[in-house]
């Protein structure tokens, strides 16, 4: 049955036909059926490519049941070396999955993790030569291509029937996942009215709320595209680009659940921890 336990990983290949740069490959694959649900490259896996990896699976198929991945720091936050994770304090990532109802499970071993490698020795084989047939030399453009034609192709030769039939996959109605699968940072509201973030200002437009937010404590989400919103309890206040220019400034109606690189997409040395009791 698909949807019951998911695959995510990533492989680091110069995987671009005449560019000796390695990039990393993020795929999230089906256990059932090998099959992939989601491929991309970035210049290094982190929170950000993880989040976008899920929101992929989540945005065709819906929710799942359980996710199986490496113990990477921006995966689970692991209090010694080597160790077990820990089951109490979060990372974003952690706490985004656990906010959905998915179950994260680590891999204490490389055999553990063996189909994803197996995927990815086909890939390593097989893919670079396909994107020089294609012509592709850009991540941009490779991106394109692995969602528009190469994973399907890949899966209708390389894709199994699962040995049960039906599907685990959850609709979610409220399409909640588009604000859970992200950064989530608290933040205080200057004096002028801004939030700091990352050596931006974000200004925030009038409201019908209240004359102004200073001293507030309001929610910043940063989404894996680099987009951002400030939301003050269930209101969003605004949307900015990623360099905090307001896109989109909401007035305080509407409401949480209704909205819909460089080396630096790895975010893991700022994220907060969470504690779970």
């Amino acid at each position: 049955m698909v949807g019951m336990l998911l695959h995510q990983d990533a492989s680091t290949h110069a995987w671009l036909p005449g560019d000796a740069r390695t990039y990393d490959l993020v795929v999230t694959m089906e256990d059932a059926t090998s099959a992939i649900y989601s491929a991309f490259l970035v210049d290094q896996e982190g929170t950000a490519s993880s989040f976008r990896g899920v929101r992929d699976v989540v945005a065709k198929h819906g929710l799942f049941c359980s996710l199986y991945t490496d113990r990477g720091s921006h995966y689970f936050f692991t209090p010694e070396g080597g160790g077990p994770v820990s089951r109490t304090v979060l990372t974003q990532f952690g706490r985004a999955l656990k906010q959905l109802g998915i179950e994260h499970i680590a891999a204490y071993s490389p055999q553990a993790r063996g189909r994803s490698e197996r995927a990815f020795g086909t890939l390593q084989d097989r893919l670079p030569k396909e994107l020089k047939l294609a012509g592709i030399d850009t991540v941009e453009a490779a991106n394109r291509w692995l969602s528009e034609s190469y994973i399907t192709a890949y899966n209708e030769q390389f894709a199994i029937g699962a040995e049960q039939e039906g599907s685990a996959f959850v609709t979610d109605p409220m399409a909640a996942w588009r604000e859970i699968l992200c950064i989530q940072e608290e933040r205080t509201v200057g004096n002028d009215n801004t939030v700091k973030w990352e050596r931006r200002s974000l200004q925030l437009p009038p409201s019908r709320l209240r004359p102004h937010f200073v001293k507030s404590t309001v929610r910043v989400h940063e989404y894996p595209d680099g987009r951002l919103a400030v939301f003050w309890g269930p209101h969003r206040l605004a949307d900015y680009t990623a360099g905090g220019r307001i896109i989109q400034p909401e007035a305080c109606t509407m409401p949480l659940i209704a909205s819909g690189r460089k080396r630096g997409t790895a975010m893991r040395s700022r994220l907060p921890l969470y504690s779970v009791t």
